[in-house]
């Protein structure tokens, strides 16, 4: 929950007037547990949605994941079908990600030596589901953050 990307899109988000939920992963960080493949991570991400509506009321949710998070946000989007979806550089090189509804936000780097660009493309386009990509970009945008939120900014609301 603390790199740059993750904080850029909870930063971009609360510009849009949208409450940003940040967590840990099992295992991350102080949070206890351990990794579980995605399977408890999504259970985890449920929990934290449930728990953000019981608190702030059944407000529109919008989910957003980066890297090994796009995976689980895809994951958990199947049962909380949020407004909108936004998956910034999904693992889909490393896991099973599924498949997603039609306007999901997909961000990639054109240079992401973690996900490659191919893989990607092998996972989109039986989805014909549409990649923003980010010029000279990688897998954390260092130098293109400011492309990344732009790009949010503009999907999500606000230019």
């Amino acid at each position: 929950m603390d790199n740059k990307v993750v904080q850029t899109l909870a930063r971009t988000f609360g510009e849009l007037g949208l409450l940003a939920v940040r967590f840990n992963f099992r295992g991350v960080g102080a949070s206890a547990g351990e990794w579980d493949e995605g399977r408890g991570e999504t259970d985890d991400l449920l929990a934290v949605a449930h728990a953000a509506r019981e608190k702030f009321g059944h407000l529109p949710l919008t989910l957003a994941g980066f890297s090994f998070g796009g995976f689980v946000a895809a994951r958990a989007a199947r049962r909380l079908h949020p407004k909108k979806l936004v998956l910034v550089a999904p693992a889909v090189s490393r896991f099973e990600v599924p498949e997603v509804a039609p306007g999901t936000l997909v961000v990639h780097g054109e240079l992401d030596d973690v996900v490659p660009l191919k893989d990607l493309l092998d996972w989109a386009r039986p989805q014909e589901l549409p990649i923003v990509l980010v010029p000279g970009g990688e897998h954390f945008f260092h130098g293109r953050l400011h492309l990344l939120k732009q790009i949010v900014l503009d999907a999500c609301g606000r230019s």
